[in-house]
């Protein structure tokens, strides 16, 4: 019998409730490709959690795989932990089912003995991973499919210190839900171990935010900055607002309609601030008001989006890795600390100009995987050290160390205060953008993605990925590749001499090229999404602001190459 059958036969089963059978059935009958999509296998919880498209089955997002999950954690935890009184915090955010979901997620918690937090609304995912510590919890839960797609939903864990599951916890979780039968599953509530939060905790959370601002800002600017907001239907949408007010900021302006919590994201392009799209309508507000600042989160608010005035005049969308430069300069420019005794972060497929601010700076910089919960780890792997700040090219960024994730409330105040700091010096962000670029090197990125769905995409994803394994390119552009890292293999390849080295980081299906003369083709598949990731970076000296077009033309000319040669 084959996988899609024997699920098909379980889910049909008295196990599971009358509505989901019937609709298992209607499935099977008038849509058989999403029938076999839904069913051909477990929809898995990963090392980052889990994430998927709603709808009945194995393969999909419904009571019953988060259901599993969080049976899974409660014999986790109940075995492992040495406390009689264990506690979770869950919230969940602006995703259609988000609220029924949360509540069938307590439940089961709450029926195995657990103590449960929870929020009376959406709350954005940093002050989950906040409230872990400030609750003093054992586990927090965010119920986000942060940027993906309407039909997403997912499940993302936090432990005892506010950061993401990490080794080796995480495999030892994965093996406890793995054992789960959905007929285990515990779903009777028991109503005096969930408790409804009041405000305290964000009042807390806002005052740590706003405390790390003013430990590094200036409070003697006045507010002149104008700012154009956007919440993307998402999770900030009052959160991030109460916070610049709480700073002085004033001059705020609001896509009103994209300002409500909706689950379907009725008024935009993208609710994803990578894509340039979704700040379209706020741009165009920008316009009409002479703003200078367009500030959008996304769904669950741990990630950020921006776009300022160039020399022209023109609105242009900054990407995750510039964004990252310029707050990291800015921060660093600030810091009254020994910098022998601190240090900053990042990832490997993020721009390699953060590693030249590092050494220009004397700063000790930590590279990790993609994920921010590497750089998490970070801060309680290195207590020694003084966590400053650290930032991905996809849009996610933290300073100081009240949250344990990416935070993009807190990281947009602190680029609010550096707009206005500039404006009130006739500056600019993007004339600081420059200047860091004259400073460190110019490092221009690109990330372009590759979309297989289903069954057969997977496949294609592998397919792909193994043949650069098994043939890796001798030149990038017109330069020799020099350096080959596997990080599936943990190997380093040095192709001058074949010297291999060991990569100290976990394995993942990564690759990274890199030649002579520095320009990098990282290739690796979505975590989140059926998709496959190419991050091309390119560099070139910058000795002057006059010369910027005519070295990001040769720059782009660069990158259109590589995506030619690889895609």
């Amino acid at each position: 019998m084959s996988i899609i059958l024997k699920n098909y036969g379980l889910w049909t089963s008295s196990v599971f409730d009358k509505k989901t059978i019937s609709n298992v059935v209607d499935l099977k009958e008038k849509n058989p490709v999403d029938f076999e999509d839904s069913f051909y296998k477990e929809l898995e919880f990963g090392t980052g959690g889990m994430r998927g498209i709603m709808g009945d089955g194995p393969n999909r997002v419904n009571k019953y795989t988060f259901g599993k999950t969080t049976q899974g954690i409660c014999n986790f935890l109940k075995k492992e932990s040495n406390e009689k009184n264990i506690s979770v915090v869950i919230g969940y955010d602006c995703r259609n089912n988000g609220k029924e979901l949360q509540q069938t997620v307590s439940n089961i918690f709450s029926s195995n003995g657990i103590k449960i937090y929870t929020f009376d609304s959406i709350q954005p995912t940093p002050l989950i991973s906040f409230a872990v510590r400030e609750l003093n919890c054992n586990c927090g839960i965010v119920l986000t499919a942060s940027h993906n797609p309407p039909e997403y939903n997912g499940y993302k864990v936090y432990w005892e210190d506010g950061g993401q599951i990490v080794p080796p916890i995480d495999k030892k979780l994965i093996s406890e839900i793995n054992k789960i039968k959905y007929s285990e599953i515990q779903f009777e509530k028991e109503d005096s171990l969930i408790e409804i939060l009041d405000k305290g905790v964000e009042k807390n959370y806002l005052k740590k935010s706003l405390l790390y601002n003013n430990s590094i800002i200036s409070n003697s600017n006045p507010k002149k900055l104008n700012i154009v907001f956007t919440s993307l239907h998402g999770t900030s949408y009052k959160l991030l607002p109460k916070l610049l007010k709480k700073s002085g900021f004033s001059n705020i302006k609001y896509v009103k309609e994209q300002m409500i919590p909706d689950g379907k994201f009725s008024n935009v392009n993208s609710s994803n601030p990578e894509d340039e799209s979704s700040l379209k309508e706020a741009i165009e507000i920008a316009k009409n008001n002479n703003s200078d600042l367009v500030l959008g989160t996304d769904p669950d608010a741990d990630r950020f989006g921006i776009a300022v005035k160039n020399y022209d005049g023109k609105f242009v969308h900054i990407n995750g890795n510039q964004t990252m430069v310029v707050l990291t300069d800015y921060l660093l420019s600030k810091l009254s600390k020994e910098k022998t005794k601190s240090f900053i972060a990042s990832t490997v497929v993020s721009t390699p100009m953060m590693s030249k601010i590092a050494k220009k700076n004397s700063i000790k910089i930590m590279l990790s995987l993609t994920g921010f919960k590497w750089i998490g780890k970070m801060i309680n792997d290195y207590p020694e050290l003084e966590y400053i700040c650290g930032g991905e090219e996809s849009f996610g960024f933290l300073a100081g160390n009240h949250v344990r994730d990416k935070d993009a409330i807190t990281s947009a105040l602190i680029l609010s205060e550096l707009c206005n700091e500039l404006k009130n010096k006739n500056s600019s962000f993007y004339d600081r953008l420059i200047e860091c670029y004259i400073n460190y090197g110019f490092f221009k990125e690109k990330l372009i993605t590759e979309i297989a769905k289903g069954k057969k995409g997977a496949k294609e994803i592998d397919d792909k990925i193994n043949s650069f394994r098994k043939n890796p390119p001798k030149l990038l552009d017109n330069s020799s590749v020099v350096k080959i890292y596997d990080y599936k293999k943990s190997l380093l390849t040095k192709t001058k001499n074949n010297n291999l080295s060991q990569i100290k980081l976990p394995k993942s299906n990564l690759l990274i090229f890199e030649s002579s003369d520095g320009t990098r083709v990282a290739v690796r598949p979505s975590g989140t999404e059926p998709k496959i990731k190419y991050y091309f970076s390119v560099n070139t000296k910058l000795n002057s602001k006059g010369d910027f077009n005519f070295k990001n033309d040769f720059l782009n000319k660069k990158i259109n190459s590589l995506i030619k040669q690889f895609i």
